[in-house]
């Protein structure tokens, strides 16, 4: 079992696990932001935003269970990973790891590649959509830049690559443009809406992220 402690955010805080009845913390030897990947997916977050070291979220206590983590990023448990051995480590607790993933993941979809598309934002387990009121380069360059996908070309609305289904999941979006992820940016209470899927909003980013 896993769970983040002392973040702000059921997705954000020091990385503990539950082993032997009791939780304990990861050492920062080697943590790096695919180390965070595997954490974030396996709590049902979106993509890792930092893989925090020196006890970013605080010290814990009990006992140190893993050190050395190295992970592909394709892992659904941090046990999967290398590592170098349950308990076995060189660490005192100010060495303690820890993650800031995304509250929401994002995908652009019915576009020509993963860089264009409606955008759909995963919370809560069930895709939804955004609507277009304000939607402008700001928010289409934080979306693009947050999907790997380079600059933004073009923010799309009024359904330009067809409705969506499901929630209406954010409106009235306004970025500065220099955020990291979308949900940084300010926008209506989530869920909180006055649309329909025909003002649903896309964008079309310079990258071809395959």
């Amino acid at each position: 079992s896993l769970r983040l402690a002392d973040g702000d955010s059921s997705c954000s805080g020091r990385v503990e696990l539950y082993h032997n009845g009791s939780w304990g913390t990861v050492c920062d030897d080697g943590w790096v932001l695919a180390n965070a990947e595997v954490v974030c997916r396996s709590l049902g977050c979106g993509e890792p935003l930092l893989a925090a070291s020196e006890a970013w979220f605080g010290p814990g206590t009990g006992s140190i269970l893993l050190d050395e983590v190295q992970c592909r990023g394709d892992e659904d448990t941090l046990w999967e990973c290398s590592h170098s051995g349950i308990a076995v480590h060189d660490c005192r607790h100010k060495e303690d790891a820890g993650v800031v993933c995304a509250d929401m993941s994002l995908r652009l979809v019915d576009g020509e590649d993963m860089c264009s598309g409606r955008l759909e934002v995963y919370h809560n387990g069930i895709w939804s959509t955004i609507c277009d009121d304000g939607w402008d380069m700001k928010d289409a360059a934080v979306v693009c830049r947050q999907l790997g996908c380079g600059d933004a070309v073009s923010a799309k609305i009024d359904a330009f690559f067809g409705e969506g289904t499901g929630q209406i999941l954010l409106d009235e979006v306004e970025c500065r443009g220099n955020e990291s992820s979308l949900e940084q940016c300010s926008h209506r209470e989530l869920g909180t809406h006055d649309c329909y899927h025909k003002e649903d909003a896309g964008v079309i980013c310079e990258g071809t992220h395959l």
